[in-house]
Protein backbone atom coordinates (compact mmCIF):
# COMPACT_ATOMS: atom_id res chain seq x y z
CA UNK A 1 0.00 0.00 0.00
CA UNK A 2 1.01 3.79 -0.57
CA UNK A 3 0.12 6.51 0.27
CA UNK A 4 -0.18 8.45 -3.15
CA UNK A 5 -2.87 7.94 -5.37
CA UNK A 6 -3.02 6.27 -8.63
CA UNK A 7 -4.58 8.20 -11.43
CA UNK A 8 -6.06 5.92 -13.48
CA UNK A 9 -7.07 8.40 -16.52
CA UNK A 10 -3.08 8.10 -17.26
CA UNK A 11 -3.49 4.49 -17.95
CA UNK A 12 -6.34 4.20 -20.45
CA UNK A 13 -5.86 5.15 -24.32
CA UNK A 14 -6.94 8.25 -26.03
CA UNK A 15 -10.30 7.10 -27.39
CA UNK A 16 -11.37 5.74 -23.76
CA UNK A 17 -10.02 9.03 -22.04
CA UNK A 18 -11.95 10.98 -24.46
CA UNK A 19 -15.08 8.86 -24.27
CA UNK A 20 -14.72 9.31 -20.44
CA UNK A 21 -14.24 13.25 -20.43
CA UNK A 22 -17.65 13.18 -22.62
CA UNK A 23 -19.63 11.51 -20.20
CA UNK A 24 -18.67 13.74 -17.74
CA UNK A 25 -19.23 16.60 -19.56
CA UNK A 26 -22.73 15.21 -19.96
CA UNK A 27 -23.51 14.67 -16.15
CA UNK A 28 -22.28 18.17 -15.76
CA UNK A 29 -24.73 19.49 -17.97
CA UNK A 30 -27.18 17.46 -16.93
CA UNK A 31 -26.48 18.29 -12.97
CA UNK A 32 -26.53 22.11 -14.37
CA UNK A 33 -29.81 21.70 -16.45
CA UNK A 34 -31.83 20.00 -13.10
CA UNK A 35 -30.12 23.02 -10.80
CA UNK A 36 -31.52 25.70 -13.67
CA UNK A 37 -34.86 23.94 -14.02
CA UNK A 38 -35.15 24.02 -10.29
CA UNK A 39 -34.49 27.67 -9.81
CA UNK A 40 -36.49 28.53 -12.93
CA UNK A 41 -39.27 26.73 -10.89
CA UNK A 42 -38.63 28.90 -7.54
CA UNK A 43 -38.74 31.50 -9.37
CA UNK A 44 -41.89 30.97 -11.08
CA UNK A 45 -43.47 29.99 -7.54
CA UNK A 46 -42.41 33.26 -6.05
CA UNK A 47 -43.43 35.39 -8.96
CA UNK A 48 -46.60 34.05 -9.28
CA UNK A 49 -47.77 33.71 -5.20
CA UNK A 50 -46.76 37.68 -4.99
CA UNK A 51 -49.19 40.16 -6.43
CA UNK A 52 -47.28 42.81 -8.34
CA UNK A 53 -46.55 45.97 -6.27
CA UNK A 54 -46.29 48.50 -9.09
CA UNK A 55 -46.79 48.29 -13.17
CA UNK A 56 -42.88 47.74 -13.93
CA UNK A 57 -43.14 44.43 -11.47
CA UNK A 58 -46.38 43.33 -13.39
CA UNK A 59 -44.51 44.11 -16.58
CA UNK A 60 -41.40 41.91 -15.36
CA UNK A 61 -44.29 39.09 -14.87
CA UNK A 62 -46.29 39.84 -17.90
CA UNK A 63 -42.78 39.76 -19.91
CA UNK A 64 -41.66 36.65 -17.95
CA UNK A 65 -45.35 34.48 -18.81
CA UNK A 66 -45.33 36.13 -22.51
CA UNK A 67 -41.49 34.31 -23.13
CA UNK A 68 -42.96 30.68 -21.20
CA UNK A 69 -45.29 31.09 -23.71
CA UNK A 70 -42.98 31.80 -26.92
CA UNK A 71 -40.93 29.44 -26.29
CA UNK A 72 -43.58 26.49 -25.82
CA UNK A 73 -45.24 27.55 -29.38
CA UNK A 74 -43.56 25.42 -32.18
CA UNK A 75 -40.74 27.18 -34.24
CA UNK A 76 -42.95 27.27 -37.62
CA UNK A 77 -45.21 29.82 -35.30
Amino acid sequence: MTDHTVDLDKHRGMAAQKATDLRRALAEVEANTRELREREADLEHRMMTVPAASWPEAAVKARHLLNLYAASLPTED
